[in-house]
């Protein structure tokens, strides 16, 4: 078979759920290999998740939503993202179809990057030594990256990154993604309860239900809003101390001032503090909560200058 009509992009194929350290080698040799041959370097992504539709009972937590990784993919130096619709139809593709009618005759495929545990196609049929035979007879080259260590040695996934965050092991997660874990909400009204307890907080909109949250507790977290980051400590999860079940989202930002409502909001997970518990009164949640402001200064203070 002849090579595609128009050599255009070197290109990489997945989810990347996380954009993590991983993920952010395979982008940054990729542009490298698209300035080096004078090419376009391209990302081919999913949305919704391909697990979401092959195997929905199934499929993950996803660690970013389909705006959060389109903001961390941002910094990745790449020339264009181009993110297909994963339907039922583009599942039954197999690696060979994929290949022909999606990233040769779509995207004018030139070379193509793999990672270590890649697979695309019907049954990740798409791996690297089948590629390797197909850019063969196509005439397109196919380049391995080798996997990123996490701290414990072994390569660095998604996978090992979501459990991290279930299990509320943020440094683990934060070694992971290059970054401390994070969501991206708006402010909303909320009942004023903590302006009269001296600890207004910003309330967050819920974050959509397949994002991925570490458990409920009180955590020392970074706040990006308005353009400035201000450390500050979060409460995810009820308020038993005034009788409310429902899992809420407040941050209360040090030493600031300003009226946010609307605005976006970019939380960074740095530590957790303590379990969610209900207090005898407003009083005794008070003199927890100064307590709760003193660690998560100083846990902010530590770690905002590791990533």
């Amino acid at each position: 078979m002849s090579t595609a009509a128009t050599t255009r992009a070197v290109i990489t194929v997945g989810t990347f759920d996380g954009v993590h350290r991983g993920h952010r080698l395979v982008l940054q040799r990729l542009a490298e290999r698209g300035r080096a041959r004078g090419l376009e370097s391209l990302l081919v992504t999913f949305t919704p998740h391909p697990l979401d539709v092959v195997r929905p009972e199934s499929a993950p937590p996803h660690l970013t939503t389909a705006y959060e990784k389109e903001q961390a993919l941002r910094s990745c130096g790449i020339d264009r993202v181009e993110v297909l619709p994963f339907t039922p139809e583009l599942a039954r593709f197999d690696a060979t179809q994929f290949v022909d009618e999606i990233l040769r005759a779509r995207f004018g495929m030139g070379e193509l990057l793999v990672g270590y545990d890649h697979g695309f196609g019907r049954d990740r049929s798409g791996h690297a030594k089948v590629l390797r035979e197909l850019g063969a007879v196509r005439g397109f080259d196919v380049i391995d990256v080798p996997p990123v260590q996490g701290r414990d040695g072994t390569p660095l996934s998604s996978t090992r990154i979501r459990q991290a965050v279930a299990a509320g092991d943020l440094a683990g997660a934060a070694d992971g993604l290059g970054r401390p874990y994070s969501l991206t909400s708006r402010v909303v009204h909320g009942d004023g309860r903590g302006r009269t307890l001296g600890f207004r907080t910003l309330n967050l909109e819920p974050v959509e239900s397949r994002k991925l949250l570490p458990p409920e507790g009180v955590y020392a977290v970074t706040a990006s809003v308005g353009g400035q980051r201000f450390a500050a400590m979060m409460n995810l999860g009820p308020r038993p101390t005034f009788g409310d079940p429902s899992i809420q989202l407040e941050v209360h930002l040090f030493d600031a001032e300003g009226d946010w409502y609307g605005q976006e909001v970019e939380v960074g997970f740095i530590r957790r503090l303590r379990d969610t518990q209900r207090f005898d009164s407003p009083a005794a949640l008070v003199a927890q909560l100064r307590q709760d402001a003193e660690m998560a200064r100083v846990s902010v203070a530590r770690g905002i200058g590791l990533y």
